[in-house]
This record gives structure tokens, sequence and C-alpha cells, in this order.
């Protein structure tokens, strides 16, 4: 079954980070996916822009038109930072997976639909 760890922390702007912090973060993570490589673990993730880039969609009534707004859908001190879909065999093995992953304030695991089944 495939998860889907979402990391939360508070918005940075990576590009505006001292290199050797940036570097510092990325390391971490390529340790991460050193550990799911070196288990087997089919895994993909990515780093999110912060939520100050996000747009979000939301019904506007009841007609159906959607309103498009600027920025996160609610207000939070943290927020989805990135992500990583990995392979695991049940939810122990996905929370076992997730305590390897670099995280800020928490990592939210959820299992993912399969679609084709």
């Amino acid at each position: 079954m495939r998860y889907m760890l979402m990391l939360f922390e508070q918005d940075t702007d990576w590009d505006a980070v001292p290199e050797a912090e940036r570097t510092a973060a990325l390391d971490e993570h390529a340790a991460f996916i050193a550990y799911l490589n070196s288990r087997g673990i089919e895994h993909y993730g990515a780093a999110l822009r912060p939520s100050t880039t996000a747009t979000t969609l939301r019904p506007a009534g009841p007609d159906r038109d959607m309103l498009v707004t600027d920025g996160p859908y609610v207000e939070l001190k943290e927020n989805l930072a990135g992500f990583y879909i990995v392979e695991a065999a049940d939810l122990d093995d996905a929370v076992e997976i997730a305590r390897h992953c670099p995280t800020g304030t928490g990592t939210e695991i959820r299992p993912l639909w399969d679609a084709t089944s």
C-alpha cells in the first residue's frame, strides 16, 4: 500500500536561507532517501514553495461557481511544506519509515486510494 508522509513546518523561503542551513536540511533528506533506497522502498517526494505562493479553489455558492483566492486554505503557523509517497506493507511499516524522515513540527501519514483497484 502507498502512504503519503506530509511534512508540516513553519513556512521557509529556502531561496533566502543561508546556504549552509539549506545544505544541512537537504543532507537530512538525502539520508532519508538513502534509508528508503536501502530498504528497497518505492518512493517519490518533493518540497513545496511557501504557503504564500498557494492558490486555493473553493465552492463559492450553491450555483457551483468556484472562487479562486491567493494563499493557503486556512491560516496556520505550520504549513504543508513537502511530502513523500512511499510503498509500505501496512500502517506500522509506514510509521517506522516516517520515523526516519526529517520533520519540522509533525508528519501526517495517510494511506492513498488506489484508483485502479
